[in-house]
């Protein structure tokens, strides 16, 4: 019989990691921060069973974990170095060079535009997980993934045409 973390929380892993990637910009560190989070969730096992949005405290404990990192550590955090997300090799090199660049673009977007863009577009979660794993209304979602969108669209025609 699988625990309640085995069954729940850990499926969830890579996901994760993928979003305090965004985040921290640092493989280890994204590891580091990972691994607290699941220890204090491992802790509080019986607590999260009964938690209405487990998954939103998940995320909600991931941001401040790394916000604890970036204070301990005199970090400030920016935007710089976003690891291109691994593409299948079996796409060919031109979408995969797309993929490059709507990642790079990215990193021009506001950090909420960002996480936003990365849930649904990249993690393919709905506008409603989204909304309630950042705890924010529904709206917000939609017009934050439609500026990002119109953002990265602008850029991509811009050095296509420069």
């Amino acid at each position: 019989m699988k625990s309640f973390f085995e069954g729940h929380i850990w499926p969830l892993r890579n996901k994760m990691f993928r979003m305090v990637l965004l985040w921290v910009k640092d493989r280890d560190v994204a590891e580091d921060v990972l691994q607290n989070v699941f220890e204090r969730s491992f802790e509080r096992e019986n607590e999260l069973q009964a938690h209405p949005n487990l998954v939103g405290w998940l995320v909600k404990s991931l941001k401040n974990e790394s916000m604890m990192y970036f204070r301990k550590s005199g970090r400030t955090l920016t935007l710089d170095g976003l690891e291109e997300i691994p593409v299948q090799e079996t796409v060919s090199e031109e979408v995969t060079d797309r993929v490059s660049q709507v990642m790079q673009l990215m990193e021009n977007l506001p950090l909420k535009q960002q996480e936003i863009f990365q849930l649904r577009e990249v993690e393919g979660l709905s506008y409603e997980e989204i909304a309630d794993y950042l705890e924010i209304s529904l709206e917000q979602v939609k017009v934050n993934l439609h500026r990002a969108r119109k953002s990265i669209r602008n850029q991509f025609i811009n050095q296509t045409t420069s």
